[in-house]
């Protein structure tokens, strides 16, 4: 029996991610983890970076592509399994590349385990609507929000990508200590990494042109402009020479 969809789940699930995101705005106190990380509580030992990064984001990459590779269509079909396809091609990266690569301080279990909750409700919200509930023109291919989309997903995935790989150089294996990243578009931002992730939802939510790749992309936007807001602060306390050219999100803005 076909799975049909339903509409109200779905722009609940979106409201909530959208709400969730608006909330972000009014923390002062960053996220506990990474350059943020405070005393762990007694008798909860963190998690290896790499270990709390593989579990974090694998329960985002298993939901999305298995109902991925349920749905009985081409990957190359209709615009919805290739748009899904993107999504698990970002988690599978997240998952199996940048979790093992990570050369980050060790992972708070109470902040993995949130984590892992938002990846499974935001894995099976975006690939329950493109696969059951997108219905996209014959001509979606060569639409200007599909195209422009795409091209923005690969752009910020590309940044996200060549930034990551600069802060890895940063540091030695077992290194904790912090340095200040330079090239790419850490020259002009403190968050480049997060700046090219905020451009690959942006190009996401345009390309599947659904209220929850809008809510994700408003999400992100929020939760990781706060947190490159916050990694700045860090930076200009902590290193006197710090460029005081460099933003903290938006080259030359903010």
């Amino acid at each position: 029996m076909p799975v049909r969809c339903q509409q109200s789940p779905v722009l609940a699930g979106s409201a909530t991610m959208a709400t969730l995101g608006a909330l972000m705005l009014y923390l002062t106190k960053p996220f506990n983890y990474g350059k943020h990380m405070e005393i762990p509580a007694p008798g909860v030992p963190p998690l290896p970076a790499r270990t709390a990064w593989f579990l974090q984001e694998l329960p985002a990459f298993v939901v999305s592509a298995g109902i991925l590779a349920w749905q009985p269509r081409s990957l190359f079909g209709p615009p919805g399994t290739l748009l899904l396809g993107l999504f698990c091609a970002h988690y599978f990266h997240r998952t199996f590349i940048y979790a093992l690569l990570t050369r980050g301080r060790p992972f708070p279990v109470a902040f993995l385990f949130r984590g892992s909750i938002f990846c499974v409700g935001n894995g099976f919200l975006q690939a329950y609507y493109l696969i059951y509930c997108a219905e996209y023109p014959e001509e979606w291919y060569t639409d200007i929000r599909f195209s422009l989309g795409i091209f923005l997903f690969i752009l910020g995935m590309g940044i996200n990508i060549h930034s990551d790989y600069i802060l890895r150089q940063l540091r030695k294996p077992g290194e904790i200590t912090y340095r200040i990243p330079q090239g790419g578009l850490f020259t002009y931002v403190s968050g480049a990494n997060y700046l090219g992730e905020i451009i690959e939802w942006i190009g996401y939510a345009l390309a599947t042109w659904s209220p929850p790749g809008l809510a994700f992309a408003f999400f992100s936007l929020c939760y990781l402009g706060q947190r490159a807001s916050h990694h700045h602060r860090f930076y200009l306390k902590k290193f006197e020479d710090y460029p005081k050219s460099r933003k903290a999100l938006i080259p030359f803005i903010f």
